[in-house]
């Protein structure tokens, strides 16, 4: 069983995964807008993110076959500090190479860290140790925009906070360490037949990664088309966001406790259900907060069960490579959720949860189809 302390650092590395898309893209956006640049600039250089995720990732399971995990990890978030410092003095043009290298970097330890969760975790606990993973990943999404509410935009400093963070998770995972992990040595798993041998958490991630991102980007826009103000549709994100922090542990205990395909269906369609009644709720501050709280742990937890019951069925060469498919289908999620949404936007006052409630309630019903049904 992992230690605590393994699992600290690996949970704080994750979270500077994730925080590297919570505060670099509000405060890139917002520096880039300063400078003159058009919302479509900005969204190229946004997109670059997931560029850099579709670069890295058919080289992923090779890397993992050929470098210690520790390695992997360390040089990663040493790569991440150093990109951060490197936005205070370069200029602008090169900020869209930088942000390619953030995708490139934070794909790897995300990939890494879920891989040798998973191949170091009994299975009796391993729905409880992911849920900690995942709520360590949103606790980091949640924390960006934090730190920019406290240090601002218009200076360097969120930038020197996020290469610190990245910094200290560097202390913590060289410290600990993380040892080769059993099936390590094994051949990688291609990228196709990773798809074909988990089809259903590949499409999870998607879902989960499109939702995110376009909750993080067109929620509180929507609030305020509703009446609500700017700080109170803000804390609405923040609300979402530590409500998949703190759910995922009871949904983490019923993922060791009863059948995973059929909680996975169950929570995307709760999930559908919500996110439908949403523009009824909204027009009740204490009701709304309360309502995404809830729904914020119940879509996060799809993930979370979903990586669970990969890490159950498969070991060594396959687990890399599923989760080098799953890290690609993140990366088309982030690109495809926002670019749906502004069109749902466009459509309709309320188009955000009824796009929302849709994605959710189709891959429920996905979930169904006779290829899946082996996933009992």
């Amino acid at each position: 069983m992992i230690s605590i302390k393994r699992l600290i650092a690996l949970i704080f590395s994750v979270s500077v995964f994730s925080l590297t898309y919570g505060l670099s893209s509000p405060l890139i956006a917002f520096k880039l807008h300063a400078a003159g640049m058009s919302e479509s600039m900005l969204g190229f250089n946004a997109a670059m993110h997931a560029v850099g995720v579709f670069i890295i990732a058919p080289f992923l399971p090779a890397l993992f076959h050929k470098f210690r995990p520790v390695t992997l990890i360390v040089a990663s978030l040493t790569a991440i500090a150093m990109i951060f410092m490197l936005f205070t003095v370069v200029p602008l043009p090169v900020w869209f190479v930088l942000r390619m290298g953030l995708g490139l970097f934070s794909e790897i330890i995300m990939v890494q860290t879920e891989t040798w969760l998973n191949g170091s975790t009994v299975e009796r606990a391993r729905g409880k140790v992911l849920a900690l993973y995942t709520s360590g990943m949103s606790l980091g999404f949640a924390s960006g925009p934090l730190i920019l509410a406290w240090t601002g935009s218009k200076g360097d400093l969120a930038f020197y906070a996020a290469a610190l963070l990245a910094a200290i998770a560097i202390i913590l995972i060289a410290a600990t360490g993380m040892p080769r992990t059993n099936g390590h040595h094994d051949t990688p798993t291609t990228l196709r037949n990773s798809l074909k041998l988990a089809t259903l958490p590949v499409i999870a991630t998607m879902l989960n990664a499109s939702v995110e991102v376009l909750g993080m980007n067109f929620l509180s826009l929507y609030a305020t088309r509703l009446g609500w103000s700017e700080s109170a549709s803000a804390l609405l994100i923040s609300v979402l966001m530590f409500g998949a922090i703190i759910l995922q542990l009871p949904i983490g205990w019923l993922a060791d406790k009863v059948n995973r395909l059929m909680l996975m269906r169950s929570l995307a369609f709760i999930a559908a259900v919500l996110a439908f009644v949403w523009p009824h709720i909204l027009a009740f501050h204490l009701l709304s907060y309360a309502m995404l709280f809830l729904w914020g742990g119940i879509f996060v937890g799809i993930y979370t069960v979903a990586i669970t019951w990969v890490g159950e069925r498969f070991k060594g060469g396959q687990l890399a490579g599923i989760y080098a498919a799953m890290s690609v289908a993140w990366g088309v999620g982030a690109m495809a959720g926002p670019l749906l949404g502004g069109v749902a936007m466009q459509f309709s006052l309320h188009g955000l949860p009824w796009l929302t409630a849709a994605l959710c309630l189709l891959f429920a019903l996905v979930s169904l189809f006779r290829p899946f049904r082996s996933y009992s």
